[in-house]
């Protein structure tokens, strides 16, 4: 992959615990145990309760050790891994069917968004070791970076500030900032309109004159008219 690994299970776990490298487990018992407390309180108390308690799911994962900014939607589908590896900005919002796959840490920044059943896979395995051992990568979310239904991120990725994956895409490479991708395996397919500074002063101008005035941060003024072009609004995006 090319990639420099977080975690290489062969350095940390010894072939006596189990003569099959298959069958030999790739984290310690601590781990394990965390882990397995982890999963009763997302089966007890994180997944029954109720869609809008965000702040309770918040709470719930910086029990176990999540760091969260404020305003943080995670919903009650949503799976976590390791809460103790994910560290998120403010405004992030993560759909239910959304699986966060990070046996190493993961950092997610402001105003991303991952849609519905979108993974983000932090591990693979060393298919050329003889011992088959899982392989962990480090990832980052850039800012306003969107995930859509069902997209996958493959291990190590990095994804740019504002890049977009389309609807059941897989990133396998680096995603440039403001720039849309679709299919699998993606590629690049428009750029994404960056927000103007100028216009951003504005309109939080506007919302404090006007309470509900304001468009999206990621919108410019221009953007409240409906685009003539049809290629600016590419359809395999969810």
């Amino acid at each position: 992959m090319g990639r420099l690994a977080d975690y290489h299970a062969a350095d940390h776990i010894s072939a006596e615990t189990d003569a099959d490298p298959y069958t030999r487990p790739a984290f310690s018992l601590r781990n394990r145990l965390r882990r397995l407390m982890w999963n009763l309180c997302w089966l007890l108390l994180y997944r029954p309760s109720p869609r809008p308690l965000h702040v309770w799911r918040a709470v719930l994962l910086r029990l176990f050790g999540a760091s969260l900014g404020p305003d943080c939607h995670f919903y009650p589908a949503s799976r976590i891994w390791a809460p103790w590896n994910l560290v998120c900005a403010d405004h992030v919002a993560v759909a239910d069917g959304v699986e966060i796959y990070n046996p190493s840490p993961i950092q997610i920044d402001t105003h991303v968004i991952l849609s519905q059943g979108c993974y983000l896979c932090g591990a693979s395995h060393d298919y050329n070791h003889p011992d088959f051992p899982l392989i962990a990568y480090r990832m980052h979310i850039e800012a306003y970076a969107w995930i859509c239904a069902r997209a996958a991120v493959a291990p190590g990725v990095h994804v740019g500030e504002g890049a977009v994956l389309g609807l059941g895409s897989v990133a396998l490479r680096d995603l440039k900032p403001w720039t849309v991708y679709s299919g699998n395996p993606a590629a690049e397919r428009l750029p994404r309109r960056k927000p103007s500074p100028h216009g951003a002063e504005a309109r939080l101008e506007c919302a404090e004159t006007h309470p509900g005035a304001a468009q999206s941060p990621l919108m410019q003024p221009n953007q409240s008219q409906p685009d003539p072009d049809p290629s600016n609004h590419p359809r395999d995006l969810a």
